[in-house]
């Protein structure tokens, strides 16, 4: 949807809205193809472990829509559901299982996990070569090196999904100023070396950034991935930036009725931007079905390399 023309006189101009549900079908559209080609070349059906520890609400319907969707890309899932108390040591037990099992190609522990069980421990227990959340520390470090590495690395989900949103919007990002908000290791480390990569000048900032605002008033792209609700708004943008929104934010709302109820809103002030940005992502929309996409994604790129083919895509 191209909202990007001036109307009438006087009117505001608005952002293009860049619609990552679209983009996101387009996507699993290309691995139902690919999983289907390594089905009839080699007999081999892509495969994906999900462990979901506890009852959090949200992951397990999170859980609910990768299962649901690698279904519909011709991915077999093996789901294993385990209690809040699981200790860590039964978890690990499990892992190992699965990093054994010749039939599965990507194990996705789904975070976040109980305080008795450590994150890092987990993440780093899974092989590298079935690591398709992109977590591990040997994915991070290729990631980090680039070059002939990254075509080794399995990519963090949401960072290549935003990633590929960014490269069919913009023609070149070469050369393009880029500001990250948020400096974590699921989002916001991955994002600035995939720019880096792709050969933009990156700064991130955070919490401690000294005039934020200014910084982020330089940038030609912004990704914003800070975790707080409606943060930045148009006064954060330089005229015509293009504006990635990975945040998802839950806030109260008053319904027309008068009851309580909330909403899901990013870490941009979508209304505000959308009157400064160029091109912009919606939450929910945008960020959010790449995400479980490029997951999809990653799996049937192991599945390839565990048949040793080479990778059926490459960023």
């Amino acid at each position: 949807m191209n909202i990007g023309q001036e109307g009438n006189k006087g009117r505001i101009k608005m952002a293009e809205i860049i619609d990552g549900k679209a983009f996101a079908a387009k996507i699993r559209a290309e691995v139902r193809d690919d999983a289907d080609k390594l089905i009839s070349q080699k007999q081999v059906k892509p495969c994906l472990a999900v462990v979901l520890v506890g009852e959090n609400p949200a992951s397990k319907v999170y859980v609910g829509q990768k299962s649901k969707m690698a279904a519909e890309c011709n991915i077999k899932t093996k789901d294993f559901k385990l209690d809040a108390s699981t200790d860590q040591e039964t978890l690990l037990k499990l892992i190992d299982e699965l990093n054994i099992d010749s039939s599965v190609h990507g194990i996705l522990v789904q975070l976040p996990l109980p305080e008795q069980i450590d994150e890092r421990k987990v993440i780093d227990t899974i092989v590298v070569e079935k690591d398709v959340d992109g977590f591990h520390a040997i994915n991070a470090g290729r990631l980090s090196i680039g070059g002939a590495m990254l075509k080794k690395a399995f990519i963090p989900c949401t960072p290549l999904g935003s990633l590929l949103l960014l490269k069919d919007k913009v023609e070149d990002l070469k050369g393009k100023n880029a500001v990250v908000i948020g400096r974590s290791n699921i989002v916001g480390k991955p994002m600035s070396q995939l720019l880096i990569e792709e050969s933009c000048t990156v700064t991130v900032v955070h919490s401690k950034t000294k005039e934020i605002e200014h910084v982020c008033a330089q940038a030609d792209i912004i990704v914003a991935a800070i975790g707080r609700a409606e943060m930045i708004d148009a006064n954060w943008l330089k005229e015509g930036a293009v504006v990635i929104d990975v945040g998802i934010n839950r806030i109260p709302i008053t319904k027309e009725d008068g009851s309580e109820g909330s909403k899901i809103v990013g870490d941009v002030d979508f209304e505000s931007a959308s009157t400064k940005a160029s091109m912009i992502t919606p939450v929910p929309g945008g960020v959010g079905p790449m995400t479980i996409a490029c997951l999809l994604r990653n799996t049937v790129t192991s599945a390839y390399r565990h048949a040793d083919l080479d990778d059926p895509r490459s960023i």
